[in-house]
């Protein structure tokens, strides 16, 4: 490993060692490590731009120039900031659209900030920020085409159910609400301003039924990852069983206002590595 491979790899390190994913990454040999810390870099510096105080505009441009980067990445000259991902691409067969699909995704709370939106956009939402990640790391971890494809639609959109259900009242600090309008008026709730819908007696109606979608889809996710081979899914295994166990815990608090937060204890945190990653 040459020296500028060492630091970047060590830089992309750093920038992920705060998620709840850098575990089930670290595990990983080092050229699959090295991409899906570069995965996880880009996604975390689109969505900064999408959350960021900037003015609207200027975050709109911000994320053009992602897609131009992008873009130009493909066409064979990549931009500085893009230079590492060059060997990534070509040695995982990494996809344009997937990247333009993440960048579309954080780009959906730019022009306004979400709101209630319908199952069909929610959804959208959730296969442009989540699954489309997961479509570009099925292709790290080495899966078959088919299954990758199947995992990163299930896994995806469990895991991006479950934060809109964990961050919830976050959510509403910022403005925003990916709570489905489908669900909330069944619940009776006709409003979509974010402090007033939190908290609405009828929530736990709400949530409680996108807990369970969550639920149904971290179970198809456990079929396509128990008919693959244990070395490839170790990765996603280890993400889809600590975002169960926070939904898990969510379920178990309830949706009624007042919330506390819900954390995956250090020892529960532990034990997932230990039994997905080492035995």
């Amino acid at each position: 490993m040459s020296l500028e491979t060492a630091a970047a790899d060590a830089n992309y390190g750093t920038t992920a060692s705060g998620s709840s994913f850098y575990a089930a990454m670290r595990i990983l040999p080092r050229a699959q490590r090295q991409a899906m810390f570069q995965i996880y870099s880009f996604c975390r510096k689109v969505d900064d731009i999408a959350d960021s105080d900037a003015p609207r505009p200027e975050r709109l441009a911000a994320l053009q120039q992602w897609r131009d980067d992008i873009d130009a990445l493909y066409r064979g000259h990549p931009p500085a900031r893009l230079q590492d991902y060059v060997a990534s691409v070509r040695r995982f067969g990494l996809k344009r659209e997937d990247f333009l699909a993440i960048v579309d995704g954080m780009e959906m709370d730019v022009p306004q900030d979400i709101r209630a939106p319908d199952l069909a956009t929610l959804d959208l939402y959730c296969d442009r920020v989540a699954s489309a990640v997961g479509r570009l790391s099925v292709r790290v971890f080495g899966l078959p085409e088919n299954d990758g494809i199947l995992l990163a639609h299930h896994l995806g959109r469990a895991l991006q159910l479950t934060n809109i259900l964990r961050d919830v009242d976050e959510d509403a600090g910022l403005g925003r609400l990916y709570l489905p309008r489908e669900a909330l008026l069944l619940a009776g709730i006709t409003g979509d301003d974010p402090s007033r819908v939190i908290a609405d007696r009828g929530l736990p109606k709400v949530c409680l039924p996108l807990a369970e979608r969550a639920r149904i889809h971290f179970q198809k996710a456990d079929e396509v990852m128990n008919r693959n081979s244990r070395r490839m899914v170790r990765a996603p295994r280890i993400m889809s069983k600590y975002y169960h166990a926070i939904l898990d815990l969510l379920i178990a608090r309830g949706f009624q206002s007042p919330r506390a937060p819900v954390r995956v204890g250090k020892m529960a945190r532990i034990a997932i590595l230990l039994r997905y990653a080492l035995i």
